[in-house]
């Protein structure tokens, strides 16, 4: 795999950790001409932009790496959490962002999910909804940066439910397909395990599995909300 250009240069420390775990190459530049120096025969698997202070500098990067010829690697905008307001004037220059700190089980899940997106990389690998990112090869689940620590059918009910946002669910289609037409365990068992779910998600992200009363559980958004 080729190596992530990261913008800008150095790399801080912190972020150069990450990217280590995570198992990437990476290379450094700050001016897109110095990337365009320095760029692979086969392109960059993916660009890591960091806004940071100087957000305005990582914005007018991002979008001269996009203007360049060729088929261009998609770009992961790196904020702080105070920047999220001020995305979407510049969304033309990312496709997906990610919110400092952040770790390298979610870093790997957020590019797999952008190569997949670009048509190089294989779907089953991740799952990411907003903050949620699911890593199918290795049972590694990160909300906000942060791993959760899940129990098998924990992470099996998370999954199905990700894998279908926007769908609502009965109790009984959950225990179905989620632990197994043989078993035979009551209801309660889906609402036990939704509220260890909503506790390990925390009290900002819980709202991602919403009640739909007197039927069952939704992950997300319904398809036909506002």
């Amino acid at each position: 795999m080729e190596p992530v250009l990261c913008f800008p240069a150095p790399v801080a420390t912190a972020l150069q950790k990450v990217l280590v775990d995570a198992g990437y190459d990476y290379l450094e530049a700050s001016s897109a001409e110095e990337a365009a120096r320095q760029e692979p025969t086969d392109g960059w698997t993916a660009v890591l932009v960091s806004a940071g202070e100087h957000h305005e500098d990582a914005f007018s990067f991002a979008r001269a790496v996009r203007q360049r010829e060729g088929a261009p690697a998609p770009i992961l905008l790196l904020v702080e959490q105070g920047q999220l307001a001020e995305l979407g004037l510049h969304e033309e220059t990312f496709d997906d962002f990610i919110v400092a700190p952040i770790s390298a089980d979610e870093l790997d899940a957020r590019i797999g999910h952008l190569l997949f997106r670009t048509g190089r990389g294989k779907h089953h690998d991740v799952i990411v909804y907003g903050p949620l990112a699911l890593n199918l090869e290795t049972y590694q689940a990160v909300i906000g940066g942060r791993p959760l620590d899940l129990t098998f059918m924990e992470y099996e009910l998370l999954r199905f439910l990700a894998a279908h946002p926007g769908n609502v669910f009965t109790r009984e289609v959950l225990l179905s397909r989620v632990w197994g037409y043989e078993y035979f365990g009551g209801a309660r068992t889906v609402d036990v395990h939704i509220r260890r779910l909503r506790a390990k998600l925390g009290e900002e992200h819980a709202h991602l599995i919403d009640t739909v009363r007197s039927v069952g559980y939704r992950f997300g958004k319904a398809r036909w909300a506002p």
